[in-house]
C-alpha cells in the first residue's frame, strides 16, 4: 500500500459521499478507503511525518492513522462546518478553522490533542495558513477581511482588501514572499511581504503586506488558491470549471486547466511544481502536467463531489530537496 511503503508519494481525497480515499499517485490505484460518517468532508492534510491524516467536516474534526481505516481521534466541541486543517512543520500542534468564526490551535503533544488557543474572527472563517515562520497564522473570512494572527505574541493585525465580498481563501508562497486570497466574486489579490523593524530596531515577526497586484481570476466564485512549492506559480481554482495558473513573476497567465462541467474545488501541485492534482464535483481527481494542460491521470472512485485532496511526496517528508514529481507518471 502507498501509505506503507516509505519512498511513495500520499495522495488523499474526500467529498460529499462521506468517504476518504488514499491513492497511489502514479499508477491512480485506491489502496485505502475510510469513512468519514454523519458528514461531508470539506478539507484534508496529511502529516509532515505522513503518519496521520486530519479531515474536517460539519461540526466534525477528525483525525485518521494512515495505517488504519477508522478515526483514532474526534475532536469535541466544534460547531458548524469546519473549512480548514493544518499542521505545524514539526507537527506540535495543528490548527483548524470553521463557520462558528473560531481559529483553534489544538496541543499534539498526547494522545488526545487539546484546544490551547482560540481566535475569534467574529465571522465564518473560509481558510486559515500557516506562514513559513512557523509562528503566523492568516485567517480569511466571510466579512471581506484577513487577519493576520502572531500565535506565540498575540498580536494581531486585520486587512479588508474588498468590501461586500466574502474572502474565500488565502495562501503564502513557500519562500514567504507573496500572499494571495481570492473572492467569491472572482477577484485574486496579492501581496508581497516583509518583516518590519520598529524605531528601536526590534525586529517584528508580525509581517508586514503591501499591496502588489490584482487579478479578475474568475467571473464567479473563487474557492481556493495555492502557490508552488518552488514559489514559481500560483493557481486559482473556481465555480467556472477551470483552475488558472499564474506566473508569480510578473503574474502573467501560464494555464488554464477546463473540465467540461462542474466546479473545481481544491488544488495541489506536486514536489518539482510540474504537475497539479484537481479536486471537482464532477467526482473526479486529476493529474495534469502544467507544460502542456493535458491530463495525466483520472483518480475514478467517489460517489459524489469531491471537495478535498491533499498530497504530501516523499522529498517532503523526508526534508530534502530532491523532486519525486516525475514519479507521479512512471509506470510502476
Amino acid at each position: 500500500m502507498a501509505s506503507d511503503v516509505a519512498g511513495e508519494p500520499i495522495l488523499a481525497t474526500g467529498g460529499y459521499d462521506h468517504t476518504i480515499r488514499i491513492w497511489q499517485p502514479f499508477s491512480s490505484a485506491c489502496v485505502r478507503t475510510m469513512q468519514h460518517t454523519d458528514s461531508q468532508v470539506n478539507t484534508l492534510e496529511i502529516s509532515p511525518k505522513r503518519s496521520l491524516l486530519a479531515a474536517g467536516g460539519y461540526q466534525h474534526i477528525r483525525l485518521y492513522d494512515m495505517h488504519s481505516n477508522h478515526p483514532i481521534v474526534n475532536f469535541e466541541g466544534v460547531a458548524k462546518n469546519v473549512t480548514r486543517v493544518g499542521f505545524e512543520e514539526d507537527g506540535n500542534w495543528m490548527f483548524t478553522g470553521g463557520e462558528d468564526g473560531k481559529v483553534r490551535i489544538w496541543d499534539m503533544g498526547s494522545a488526545n490533542p487539546s484546544c490551547k488557543r482560540i481566535f475569534d474572527c467574529q465571522s465564518p472563517v473560509n481558510s486559515v495558513c500557516l506562514l513559513p515562520n512557523q509562528v503566523e497564522l492568516l485567517m480569511a473570512h466571510d466579512g471581506g477581511g484577513i487577519y493576520l494572527w502572531d500565535v506565540k505574541s498575540d498580536l494581531h493585525e486585520h486587512l479588508m482588501p474588498q468590501v461586500e465580498c466574502s474572502m474565500q481563501d488565502v495562501a503564502v508562497s513557500p519562500n514567504g514572499a507573496f500572499m494571495a486570497a481570492v473572492t467569491n466574486k472572482g477577484g485574486c489579490f496579492i501581496w508581497t511581504l516583509s518583516n518590519w523593524s520598529d524605531s528601536l530596531g526590534t525586529v517584528s515577526t508580525l509581517n508586514r503586506w503591501q499591496p502588489q497586484h490584482k487579478i479578475q481570476a474568475h467571473e464567479r466564485y473563487a474557492l481556493r488558491c495555492k502557490f508552488s512549492p518552488d514559489s514559481s506559480l500560483l493557481v486559482t481554482c473556481s465555480g467556472d470549471g477551470t483552475a488558472r495558473i499564474y506566473n508569480t513573476c510578473g503574474w502573467t497567465p501560464r494555464a488554464v486547466l477546463r473540465i467540461e462541467k462542474g466546479w473545481i474545488w481544491d488544488a495541489a501541485f506536486s514536489n518539482d511544481s510540474k504537475y497539479i492534482f484537481t479536486a471537482s464535483s464532477d467526482m473526479l481527481v486529476r493529474l495534469w502536467r502544467i507544460e502542456n494542460q493535458a491530463i495525466e491521470r483520472e483518480y475514478n472512485g467517489h460517489a459524489k463531489a469531491v471537495t478535498a485532496l491533499a498530497f504530501r511526496d516523499v522529498a517532503t517528508a523526508v526534508g530534502t530537496a530532491t523532486d519525486n514529481g516525475t514519479s507521479l507518471t512512471a509506470p510502476h
